[in-house]
């Protein structure tokens, strides 16, 4: 039986260059309208038992090239479980080899999470107890933009993630957050929602999630770069949920990404807005200490390099939060690798441990929500 390589399906990507026996070239479809592109998915059938060689002959002119050395990527023979399987990367192209077990096996970047999925996990959370559901606008391919509302403090926290669709453990993560705060048996979340009102925004980014995109909406657009004038014609998504954060106020937010080359998990704060001051900073140097103290899975040595005082960049969103709002903001960082000081041979970084991340980040945040 010949092999059939496919990419057609939600949040697929790749193109076959050419297949010769047990080995077949790849390409990394880029991003619509940039030169972004990264995140690959896709199956093949019809090669149970045989001893593949998936070559990404375009990897090094990928958006982070530097992040293939170490990395593995991932495979699944029922979309439920995904392993590591062997990749190195050597002269520009990107080598995955993978022994096929069953009639059709998929590859990915990371675990996929599906729109699929992600509008299940959206009614299912809307059908909480205490959950309030807001379509905050629509993207420029009509898809809605969703956002879940639950607690009755008077802290108001955002939550939100996928800006850069590629980065699915983001999504995983919002599942760990939404299912921690809406379960009635946890006293620690019984808690916060009394101390704190919680917006959640699951997916900034469906349109670039649905088409298989690394970074990018559907019109080439990086939504993180947008958020100091976001316009209803590039960046509907980021306008949209500004404008919600301008009716609630923010005092604290956390904007979920992944990393394709640091094998860690590490936040990223807003040095250098022109407000800054030390007694904000403290704050959020304060919960990425107690993160770290609290969960094995964080650390702090590893991270971004700081923004020089006055030079933040305020297209971000965490930066433009704490400017605009005075808001402990952050950018929380995954990785595609693994976090190496807690490493996982066989799965590495996971969706259950981006879901148990969540629990860890909301336990943290209440043991400060009063500081804030």
């Amino acid at each position: 039986m010949s092999i059939q390589i496919s990419a057609a399906f939600d949040s697929g990507n790749i193109r076959v260059v050419a297949i010769e026996g047990d080995r077949v070239d790849l390409e990394i479809v880029q991003d619509h309208q940039s030169d972004f592109y990264q995140w690959f998915h896709f199956r093949v059938a019809g090669a149970a038992g045989r001893t593949l060689t998936l070559r990404i002959l375009n990897a090094s002119k990928s958006a982070y090239p530097f992040g293939w050395p170490g990395y593995k990527a991932r495979w699944s023979a029922d979309r439920q479980s995904w392993r590591m399987t062997d990749t190195d990367y050597a002269d520009g192209v990107l080598t995955i080899r993978h022994t096929c077990q069953t009639a059709i096996t998929w590859f990915a970047y990371f675990a996929p999470y599906s729109m699929e999925r992600h509008h299940d996990l959206v009614s299912r959370i809307a059908l909480a107890e205490g959950v309030t559901h807001r379509q905050l606008g629509v993207t420029l391919d009509g898809q809605p933009l969703d956002c879940l509302t639950l607690g009755e403090g008077p802290k108001q926290v955002w939550l939100y993630a996928r800006q850069h669709p590629g980065e699915s453990m983001a999504e995983w993560w919002m599942e760990g957050a939404l299912e921690f705060l809406t379960d009635e048996d946890n006293a620690v979340a019984r808690e916060l929602r009394t101390r704190a009102t919680f917006h959640c925004v699951p997916n900034m980014n469906p349109d670039g999630s649905l088409r298989g995109h690394l970074r990018t909406n559907a019109a080439g657009v990086n939504l993180n770069r947008e958020w100091h004038t976001p316009t209803a014609e590039r960046s509907p998504e980021v306008l949209a949920v500004r404008n919600a954060m301008d009716e609630t106020g923010v005092d604290f937010a956390m904007d979920v990404h992944g990393d394709e080359a640091i094998p860690a998990n590490f936040l990223a704060g807003f040095e250098g807005i022109p407000s800054w001051t030390d007694e904000l900073g403290e704050k959020f140097y304060s919960f990425a200490r107690r993160l770290a103290a609290h969960t094995p899975d964080f650390q702090t040595e590893l991270g971004y390099d700081k923004s020089p005082p006055g030079k933040a960049n305020l297209a971000m969103s965490t930066n433009q939060l704490a400017e605009r709002f005075g808001a402990v903001s952050m950018t929380l960082e995954m990785p595609f690798k693994d976090h190496d000081a807690n490493a996982d041979p066989e799965f590495g970084w996971s969706p259950i441990r981006s879901k148990l991340l969540a629990h860890a980040c909301l336990e943290t945040l209440a043991g400060m929500i009063d500081e804030l």
